[in-house]
Parts: structure tokens; C-alpha cells; sequence
């Protein structure tokens, strides 16, 4: 399975792919501009995948709070770092999956073209049809009983949090929840109307402007810096791709304290399908904490969502906790892991509960 060095553009998947909720142009520029250390994969135009060192810590569990506990974790990754291929990208929502090839076929082929990987992992398969549909939802279903026969383990994926937009304003959102939380939502929202807040689209003029893109790159890497996992760094490269391109559906919206005033926050959207889907954010700290924006920035998306008359807006895998809070719904995914070792598959099998976090936490808090 070849990795392509040229930065070409060009089409991905002809075939057609289950599972797209994003414009297609933002793939490509995933595979035209993938984030550091990653290497896009030449699939004949059928999948997206890439390869990288993937540290089988990221996304464990376990969060050590000692210098002990650190020190042992960073040991571990060094141990468990492998090249590892991933069929997917981390800019789509769920693993984009061939339509023009069969389940069986496509595992063989994936677990035979990465021949010169330790590990083969088809990121994030839908578990439910309610934002993907049925016929993907079948392809997946098969696509993981392929897996299990040709020797895959399936591990539990993240919860990606969405909300149905079957009401008419957040207000009747709001009336939905519980008195405590709606109160404390209610005063994280008291400042809002203070800020400036502009909408626009992507391709807009202000995007020609390399101080503009510079300054929303920094916002982005602040958000990336104070994240607890740290695996796909989006280039400067990426972002003044997607930030100029007029036709991906890309809606942005920007926070300043004043009118004229410096940029304390943004949130980068795509609208597409009856969708609002949420995929960047940048913040200026410690401003964004004290204007609570990533409150305002949700609520904010709602009216937008629902002024434009969308089904869902989808908010993404991360922090699924404060976005319960907020009022979101949560659909699994499932992970197919083929590890070629089969002591290190041994071991995966017998760990694989601590990659499961946020199915346990689902079932917990239903």
C-alpha cells in the first residue's frame, strides 16, 4: 500500500463511499495537506487511509496524575508505538468505507495491501443508521463480520455527541432540561450578548489574508495544546486550504470581546445535507474561559442550524461529559484492529477494555 509524496490533487474515491457527512473536498485536502506525521495512502481512488507511528496510549483510559504514573505512560508509548495503518481520515466523522467493494473483499484487500504494517485499524464504524442511513449502516455491519473472520479484534469506539434539531428555538431546547442545568447553562450565557459574533463563509475575502490565517492557526494550536490527546496536528497548509475554498459549505463563525477587537475565538462548521457539522474550534486564552465561548459557540450554532431549517447538528467525539450537559445525544462507533503479531494480539485482546471508555460511560449515564 503505497503512501503518496506529491501533494497532487485529485479525486478521492470514485467508487463512492458510505458514511460521507463531510464535503468531499475537505477529504482532499486531508490527502493533500495530512497532518504531521501522517502519510496519505494510495488506495486507487476507492478509501481514504493514511499511515503514521501510532502510540497505542492516546487514547487509553488511563490518565496518570503523578510523575510516576507520567513517567510510565511515556515509557509505554515508546514501547507501544507501531506503524500503523488507518483506514479513514480524523477530518470525517466515521470511516469512509468503498461502495464499489464488497465487505469480504475490502477486508482482504486492506489486511494484504498494509502488509508492511503492525497494525490495520478502520477508525470509527457506525454502530447505528441515524446520521449515516441504512444502506451504509448494512455495509458496516458487514464490513465488521468480514473483520471478525479474517482474525480483526472490533474494540468500542468514541461517542460522537449530535442533537436532533426537532424543536423550534433553544428556548424549547432549553425547557427539555433539567431546572439545575438549564440555570447554569443560562449564566454561562449571560455575557454573550456583549460579544461581537460575525458569520461567514469559507472563501471569504479575509482569508486571502495571510495575517488572518496565521492568527486562526494560533487559536487552533492553543486549543491542541491544552487537549489531553495529542494525535493529529492539522498543518497551517490545511487550514488556509479549507479557510479559502468557497465551495465546501464551510460556515464560519468569529468572537471578538468588540467590535474591531482581536479575535478571542472562532468555530469552523461545514452545512451539508441537512447537517450543521462541527469540526474546528480556536480559542484565546485565558479571554474564551472568561466569555465561556465554548457555551456561547454551541448555542450559537443551534440558532444558526436552526434558521437554515437542518435536521442535526453534530458536534463531534470529544468532551462527550460538558456536551451531555449541553443537551446532545450520542451514537457509538466500533474500531477493527488487525494486529499482524500474535503476541501483541494477545495482549490488545486482553487490554482492549481500557480503549473502551466511553462505551462504559454511556451505559452509565443512560
Amino acid at each position: 500500500m503505497a503512501a503518496r509524496h506529491d501533494g497532487s490533487t485529485r479525486e478521492t474515491a470514485a467508487t463512492g463511499l458510505h458514511n460521507l457527512l463531510e464535503p468531499r473536498s475537505l477529504i482532499a485536502q486531508f490527502l493533500n495537506y495530512p497532518p504531521y506525521g501522517f502519510r496519505p495512502v494510495d488506495a486507487g481512488g476507492d478509501y481514504p487511509a493514511f499511515i503514521t507511528g501510532y502510540d497505542l496510549t492516546t487514547t487509553m483510559e488511563w490518565e496518570p496524575t503523578n510523575r510516576v504514573g507520567l513517567a510510565l505512560r511515556r515509557v509505554l508509548g515508546r514501547l507501544l508505538r507501531f506503524r500503523t495503518c488507518f483506514v479513514g481520515t480524523t477530518v470525517s466523522e466515521y470511516a469512509l468505507l468503498p461502495s464499489g467493494l464488497a465487505p469480504t473483499e475490502f477486508a482482504a484487500r486492506i489486511t494484504r495491501d498494509a502488509a508492511d504494517c503492525s497494525l490495520v485499524i478502520i477508525k470509527d464504524i457506525p454502530v447505528a443508521p441515524v446520521l449515516v442511513g441504512d444502506a451504509a449502516m448494512d455495509y458496516s455491519h458487514a464490513l465488521v463480520e468480514a473483520c471478525v473472520k479474517a482474525g480483526y479484534l472490533i474494540v468500542e469506539g468514541q461517542a460522537l455527541a449530535y442533537v436532533p434539531l426537532d424543536f423550534e428555538s433553544t428556548e424549547l431546547f432549553f425547557a427539555r432540561m433539567p431546572r439545575t442545568r438549564r440555570k447554569d447553562i443560562k449564566r454561562k450565557l449571560r455575557g454573550a450578548s456583549a460579544l461581537d459574533v460575525q458569520v461567514m463563509s469559507t472563501g471569504a475575502a479575509m482569508f486571502d489574508d495571510d495575517a488572518v490565517l496565521n492568527e486562526f492557526y494560533t487559536l487552533y494550536r492553543n486549543v491542541y495544546a491544552q487537549s489531553t490527546t495529542h494525535f493529529d496536528l492539522l498543518t497551517p497548509d490545511f487550514f488556509r486550504a479549507v479557510l479559502s475554498d468557497p465551495q465546501n459549505g464551510g460556515v464560519v463563525f468569529t468572537y471578538r470581546m468588540e467590535e474591531g477587537g482581536p479575535l478571542i475565538g472562532y468555530n469552523l462548521c461545514f452545512e451539508r445535507d441537512g447537517m450543521l457539522l462541527d469540526k474546528y474550534v480556536g480559542f484565546a486564552y485565558p479571554q474564551a474561559r472568561e466569555h465561556n465561548l465554548y457555551f456561547v459557540s454551541w448555542f450559537k450554532n443551534l440558532e444558526y442550524a436552526l434558521q437554515r431549517g437542518l435536521k442535526y447538528y453534530v458536534a463531534g467525539w470529544t468532551d462527550p461529559e460538558i456536551k451531555r450537559h449541553l443537551g446532545a445525544s450520542f451514537t457509538l462507533t466500533q474500531h477493527a484492529v488487525y494486529v499482524r503479531n500474535p503476541l501483541l494480539r494477545c495482549v490488545l485482546s486482553y487490554f482492549k477494555r481500557y480503549f473502551e471508555a466511553d462505551a462504559r460511560w454511556l451505559q452509565r449515564t443512560r
